[in-house]
């Protein structure tokens, strides 16, 4: 279940980041703020799905940089942004980190 709602999430993160820049709603939050959330929520969900912690951090960032060239050739948008790879890094290692304190707590509240 887990890899299939990671692959839902990349999927909308696609989506969302490939639309050409005269589609996008005029009024969004921070982008880095949605840049930082889309990513924590995608690498919490490869970790769930049974990748290694480190694996999933490293799927999510690489993937965040695969669409950030891809936006390069979208009309309307800009890619390669450092500021938008560093916030899917951030979100990414959030997520990640995220995952590994509940398995963490969970584990010893069930000592």
């Amino acid at each position: 279940m887990w890899r299939w709602l990671a692959i839902l999430a990349a999927l909308i993160i696609a989506v969302g980041s490939l639309m050409p820049g005269s589609e996008l709603p005029d009024s969004l939050p921070s982008d880095k703020i949605n840049h930082l959330l889309g990513y924590a929520g995608l690498a919490a969900l490869i970790a769930l799905s049974g990748r290694r912690y480190g694996w999933a951090a490293v799927l999510a960032v690489g993937f965040g940089v695969v669409i950030e060239w891809a936006q390069l050739h979208v009309p309307g948008r800009s890619g390669a942004d450092l500021p938008d790879i560093a916030a899917n890094s951030v979100g990414a290692l959030l997520g990640v980190g995220s995952v590994a304190w509940l398995a963490r707590r969970c584990r010893s509240d069930q000592a």
